[in-house]
């Protein structure tokens, strides 16, 4: 379709979106972009945060943390370690992860993986953030 891209998000074990949208913004390891259809090409490394894409005027939210994104002038695939829609998070254990993420940061410990702790709180913190979309679109 002109004027569209169509955009698919994979992780190892399965797809979690196959959809034709208007517009996305990913998270770049070097910050936010957007693609509209028409991009030019490119690979793009994907860190930790919100992956959203625009069909029509309504907006649907991802959860992305780390991979892959290519870019081709009508299409966009994800792949990602991890990837959840905003429908699909349980905002309860989210908060609860985030809270088990959070104690772990501020409780010193010399075996403490400093990195992979921050990690853990980068990805909570954007599973409530994403799961909050779904919650004020109900």
């Amino acid at each position: 379709m002109a004027g569209q891209l169509t955009l698919s998000i994979v992780m190892p074990e399965r797809e979690i979106v196959h959809e034709t949208v208007d517009e996305i913004e990913l998270p770049g390891a070097e910050g936010y972009f957007g693609v509209l259809p028409g991009h030019t090409p490119l690979l793009a490394t994907l860190k930790i945060g919100e992956l959203w894409y625009r069909k029509g005027q309504e907006k649907f939210y991802v959860a992305i943390a780390n991979g892959f994104a290519e870019v081709l002038p009508d299409r966009v695939t994800v792949l990602a370690e991890l990837a959840e829609r905003a429908a699909d998070i349980d905002m309860t254990r989210a908060q609860a992860a985030k809270a088990r993420a959070e104690e772990r940061s501020r409780t010193p410990s010399a075996d403490l993986d400093h990195e992979r702790a921050r990690a853990a709180l980068d990805k909570a913190n954007t599973r409530v953030r994403v799961a909050r979309h779904a919650q004020t679109h109900r």
